[in-house]
Protein backbone atom coordinates (compact mmCIF):
# COMPACT_ATOMS: atom_id res chain seq x y z
CA UNK A 1 0.00 0.00 0.00
CA UNK A 2 1.09 3.63 -0.46
CA UNK A 3 3.09 5.29 2.66
CA UNK A 4 1.30 8.13 3.93
CA UNK A 5 3.70 10.96 4.22
CA UNK A 6 3.97 14.23 6.57
CA UNK A 7 4.07 17.50 4.95
CA UNK A 8 4.90 20.35 7.15
CA UNK A 9 4.38 23.54 5.42
CA UNK A 10 6.94 26.29 5.97
CA UNK A 11 4.19 29.26 6.08
CA UNK A 12 2.17 28.20 8.41
CA UNK A 13 4.12 25.52 10.25
CA UNK A 14 1.04 22.85 10.11
CA UNK A 15 1.50 19.05 9.34
CA UNK A 16 -0.25 17.22 6.77
CA UNK A 17 -0.63 13.50 5.72
CA UNK A 18 0.04 13.01 2.01
CA UNK A 19 -0.53 9.99 0.39
CA UNK A 20 1.05 10.01 -3.00
CA UNK A 21 -1.08 9.35 -6.31
CA UNK A 22 -0.44 6.20 -8.33
CA UNK A 23 -0.42 6.04 -12.24
CA UNK A 24 -1.14 3.64 -14.45
CA UNK A 25 2.11 2.14 -15.94
CA UNK A 26 1.66 0.48 -19.35
CA UNK A 27 2.78 -2.85 -18.36
CA UNK A 28 -0.42 -2.90 -15.41
CA UNK A 29 1.39 -2.12 -12.35
CA UNK A 30 0.66 1.11 -10.47
CA UNK A 31 3.69 3.96 -10.30
CA UNK A 32 4.11 5.79 -7.29
CA UNK A 33 5.98 8.65 -7.27
CA UNK A 34 9.30 8.30 -4.51
CA UNK A 35 8.54 11.39 -2.41
CA UNK A 36 11.66 11.91 -0.21
CA UNK A 37 10.01 11.69 3.21
CA UNK A 38 11.54 14.31 5.72
CA UNK A 39 12.51 16.72 3.06
CA UNK A 40 10.99 20.12 3.09
CA UNK A 41 8.16 21.01 0.67
CA UNK A 42 8.55 24.44 -1.33
CA UNK A 43 6.10 26.90 -1.24
CA UNK A 44 5.18 27.58 -5.35
CA UNK A 45 5.25 30.87 -6.20
CA UNK A 46 5.73 30.86 -9.89
CA UNK A 47 5.05 27.56 -12.15
CA UNK A 48 6.19 26.43 -15.50
CA UNK A 49 4.84 23.60 -17.66
CA UNK A 50 8.61 22.15 -17.63
CA UNK A 51 9.43 21.85 -13.89
CA UNK A 52 5.61 20.24 -12.89
CA UNK A 53 7.01 17.24 -14.12
CA UNK A 54 9.39 14.98 -12.65
CA UNK A 55 10.67 11.42 -14.08
CA UNK A 56 9.65 7.79 -12.16
CA UNK A 57 10.63 4.42 -13.02
CA UNK A 58 8.10 1.40 -12.69
CA UNK A 59 9.45 -1.18 -9.98
CA UNK A 60 8.21 -3.89 -12.21
CA UNK A 61 9.31 -3.00 -15.76
CA UNK A 62 11.81 -0.65 -15.33
CA UNK A 63 10.03 1.56 -17.80
CA UNK A 64 10.46 5.55 -17.08
CA UNK A 65 7.85 8.23 -17.62
CA UNK A 66 6.68 11.19 -17.26
CA UNK A 67 4.34 12.10 -14.28
CA UNK A 68 3.15 15.16 -12.84
CA UNK A 69 5.18 16.92 -10.10
CA UNK A 70 3.44 15.59 -6.25
CA UNK A 71 1.85 18.63 -4.85
CA UNK A 72 -0.33 19.25 -1.56
CA UNK A 73 -2.68 22.11 -1.14
CA UNK A 74 -2.57 23.81 2.50
CA UNK A 75 -5.40 25.15 4.40
CA UNK A 76 -3.73 28.38 4.89
CA UNK A 77 -3.44 29.14 0.83
CA UNK A 78 -0.05 27.72 0.10
CA UNK A 79 0.70 25.63 -2.67
CA UNK A 80 3.72 23.03 -2.12
CA UNK A 81 5.83 21.35 -4.00
CA UNK A 82 7.27 17.98 -2.50
CA UNK A 83 10.48 17.07 -3.59
CA UNK A 84 10.91 13.04 -4.81
CA UNK A 85 13.78 10.39 -4.83
CA UNK A 86 15.40 10.85 -8.55
CA UNK A 87 15.27 7.99 -10.90
CA UNK A 88 19.03 7.79 -10.73
CA UNK A 89 18.93 6.74 -6.98
CA UNK A 90 17.13 3.05 -6.83
CA UNK A 91 14.39 2.83 -4.21
CA UNK A 92 15.18 0.10 -1.20
CA UNK A 93 14.59 -3.70 -3.10
CA UNK A 94 11.85 -4.68 -0.62
CA UNK A 95 12.12 -7.80 -2.32
CA UNK A 96 15.21 -9.39 -0.92
CA UNK A 97 13.41 -9.17 2.31
CA UNK A 98 10.94 -11.44 1.21
CA UNK A 99 13.06 -13.71 -0.96
CA UNK A 100 11.05 -12.62 -4.24
CA UNK A 101 8.52 -15.23 -4.04
CA UNK A 102 5.71 -13.68 -2.97
CA UNK A 103 2.97 -12.00 -5.86
CA UNK A 104 3.89 -9.29 -7.45
CA UNK A 105 2.21 -6.34 -5.23
CA UNK A 106 4.60 -7.68 -2.17
CA UNK A 107 7.62 -7.62 -4.47
CA UNK A 108 6.61 -3.98 -5.46
CA UNK A 109 5.40 -2.58 -2.47
CA UNK A 110 2.80 -1.52 -4.64
CA UNK A 111 -0.90 -2.28 -4.47
CA UNK A 112 -2.19 -4.18 -7.53
CA UNK A 113 -5.90 -3.00 -7.37
CA UNK A 114 -7.01 0.36 -9.54
CA UNK A 115 -5.48 3.80 -9.14
CA UNK A 116 -8.46 6.06 -7.30
CA UNK A 117 -8.95 8.86 -5.03
CA UNK A 118 -11.37 8.03 -2.29
CA UNK A 119 -14.53 9.81 -1.25
CA UNK A 120 -13.34 12.76 1.00
CA UNK A 121 -15.26 12.44 4.61
CA UNK A 122 -17.37 14.87 4.27
CA UNK A 123 -19.08 13.91 0.92
CA UNK A 124 -21.96 12.53 1.57
CA UNK A 125 -22.78 9.22 -0.27
CA UNK A 126 -23.43 7.69 -2.07
CA UNK A 127 -21.55 9.84 -4.44
CA UNK A 128 -18.86 7.70 -6.38
CA UNK A 129 -15.16 8.48 -6.06
CA UNK A 130 -14.06 10.99 -8.09
CA UNK A 131 -11.61 9.81 -11.06
CA UNK A 132 -8.98 12.17 -11.80
CA UNK A 133 -7.32 12.55 -15.32
CA UNK A 134 -3.56 14.48 -15.45
CA UNK A 135 -3.29 18.23 -16.25
CA UNK A 136 -0.97 19.04 -19.31
CA UNK A 137 -3.05 21.94 -20.92
CA UNK A 138 -4.97 24.86 -20.15
CA UNK A 139 -7.96 22.76 -21.59
CA UNK A 140 -7.43 20.12 -19.85
CA UNK A 141 -7.77 21.92 -16.45
CA UNK A 142 -10.99 23.46 -17.57
CA UNK A 143 -12.18 19.81 -18.49
CA UNK A 144 -11.37 18.42 -15.07
CA UNK A 145 -13.31 21.70 -13.40
CA UNK A 146 -16.17 20.89 -15.51
CA UNK A 147 -15.80 17.11 -14.62
CA UNK A 148 -15.51 17.27 -10.79
CA UNK A 149 -18.43 20.48 -10.87
CA UNK A 150 -20.71 17.64 -12.27
CA UNK A 151 -19.50 14.94 -9.98
CA UNK A 152 -20.56 17.48 -6.77
CA UNK A 153 -24.00 17.35 -8.83
CA UNK A 154 -24.31 20.63 -11.22
CA UNK A 155 -26.29 19.85 -14.44
CA UNK A 156 -25.33 20.97 -17.94
CA UNK A 157 -21.60 22.34 -17.18
CA UNK A 158 -20.66 23.28 -20.67
CA UNK A 159 -18.21 26.10 -21.77
CA UNK A 160 -19.18 29.24 -22.88
CA UNK A 161 -19.43 29.44 -26.62
CA UNK A 162 -18.81 33.26 -26.02
CA UNK A 163 -15.72 34.23 -23.52
CA UNK A 164 -15.69 38.21 -22.78
CA UNK A 165 -12.55 39.93 -23.02
CA UNK A 166 -9.90 40.85 -20.40
CA UNK A 167 -8.09 38.66 -18.02
CA UNK A 168 -10.57 37.90 -14.94
CA UNK A 169 -13.99 38.81 -16.51
CA UNK A 170 -14.90 36.28 -18.28
CA UNK A 171 -16.88 32.57 -17.19
CA UNK A 172 -15.42 29.38 -18.33
CA UNK A 173 -17.94 27.36 -17.33
CA UNK A 174 -21.84 27.42 -16.92
CA UNK A 175 -24.19 25.08 -15.51
CA UNK A 176 -28.04 24.96 -13.93
CA UNK A 177 -27.16 27.50 -11.41
CA UNK A 178 -23.65 27.60 -11.95
CA UNK A 179 -21.05 29.80 -13.49
CA UNK A 180 -17.13 29.08 -12.24
CA UNK A 181 -13.61 30.75 -13.50
CA UNK A 182 -11.36 28.38 -14.17
CA UNK A 183 -7.45 30.18 -13.65
CA UNK A 184 -4.87 27.70 -15.42
CA UNK A 185 -2.22 30.25 -15.38
CA UNK A 186 1.25 30.10 -13.29
CA UNK A 187 0.11 33.23 -10.98
CA UNK A 188 -2.07 32.89 -7.94
CA UNK A 189 -5.69 33.92 -9.32
CA UNK A 190 -6.13 37.64 -7.81
CA UNK A 191 -9.01 39.40 -5.91
CA UNK A 192 -10.19 41.07 -8.74
CA UNK A 193 -11.17 37.92 -10.64
CA UNK A 194 -12.56 36.51 -7.46
CA UNK A 195 -14.95 39.70 -7.05
CA UNK A 196 -15.79 39.56 -10.99
CA UNK A 197 -16.93 35.93 -10.47
CA UNK A 198 -19.01 36.90 -7.33
CA UNK A 199 -20.44 39.68 -9.55
CA UNK A 200 -21.63 37.47 -12.19
CA UNK A 201 -22.84 35.44 -10.64
CA UNK A 202 -25.20 37.74 -8.52
CA UNK A 203 -25.83 39.33 -11.64
CA UNK A 204 -27.07 35.76 -13.23
CA UNK A 205 -28.51 34.60 -9.85
CA UNK A 206 -26.30 31.61 -10.24
CA UNK A 207 -23.81 30.43 -7.82
CA UNK A 208 -20.00 30.98 -8.46
CA UNK A 209 -17.20 28.33 -8.20
CA UNK A 210 -13.48 29.13 -8.36
CA UNK A 211 -10.59 26.88 -9.47
CA UNK A 212 -6.75 28.16 -9.57
CA UNK A 213 -3.70 25.56 -10.38
CA UNK A 214 -1.72 28.05 -8.58
CA UNK A 215 -3.86 29.12 -5.73
CA UNK A 216 -4.70 32.38 -4.54
CA UNK A 217 -3.72 35.55 -3.40
CA UNK A 218 -4.12 36.34 0.39
CA UNK A 219 -6.64 39.17 0.07
CA UNK A 220 -8.41 36.76 -2.92
CA UNK A 221 -9.03 34.19 -0.65
CA UNK A 222 -10.27 36.51 2.60
CA UNK A 223 -12.40 37.69 0.61
CA UNK A 224 -14.24 34.99 -1.14
CA UNK A 225 -14.28 33.80 2.61
CA UNK A 226 -16.16 36.60 3.62
CA UNK A 227 -18.59 36.33 0.56
CA UNK A 228 -18.76 32.19 0.62
CA UNK A 229 -17.13 31.73 -2.62
CA UNK A 230 -16.21 28.83 -2.55
CA UNK A 231 -12.27 28.18 -4.16
CA UNK A 232 -10.49 25.04 -5.21
CA UNK A 233 -7.14 24.60 -5.80
CA UNK A 234 -6.34 22.03 -8.68
CA UNK A 235 -3.16 20.22 -8.72
CA UNK A 236 -2.00 18.49 -11.68
CA UNK A 237 -2.95 14.87 -11.13
CA UNK A 238 -6.24 16.29 -11.37
CA UNK A 239 -7.58 16.61 -7.92
CA UNK A 240 -9.20 19.73 -6.71
CA UNK A 241 -8.77 20.62 -3.33
CA UNK A 242 -11.42 23.21 -1.28
CA UNK A 243 -10.04 25.64 0.52
CA UNK A 244 -12.12 27.51 3.11
CA UNK A 245 -15.15 26.74 4.43
CA UNK A 246 -17.76 27.82 1.37
CA UNK A 247 -15.49 25.08 -0.51
CA UNK A 248 -15.90 22.20 2.37
CA UNK A 249 -19.63 22.71 3.03
CA UNK A 250 -20.10 22.50 -1.40
CA UNK A 251 -18.30 19.18 -1.34
CA UNK A 252 -19.66 17.89 1.72
CA UNK A 253 -23.37 18.30 0.28
CA UNK A 254 -23.01 18.85 -3.52
CA UNK A 255 -24.89 21.19 -5.68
Amino acid sequence: MTENVPVRCPACRRTHGYTPPSYPCPCGTPVVPPVLRGAPAEPITHRTWTDAWITARCAACGRQDQWPQPELGCPCGTVLRLPVRPVASPAPQRETQGGGSGPTSSATGLSTAPAHIPLPRTAAPPRPAFRPVTIRTARDAVSTAARYLRWLGFRDVVQPEERPAGPVTGVDLRGHGLVARVDPTTRPTSLRAVECLWLTGLATEARGVAFSLAGYAPEARARAEGIGLPLFVMDLTGIPQPLGGAADELLAGGA
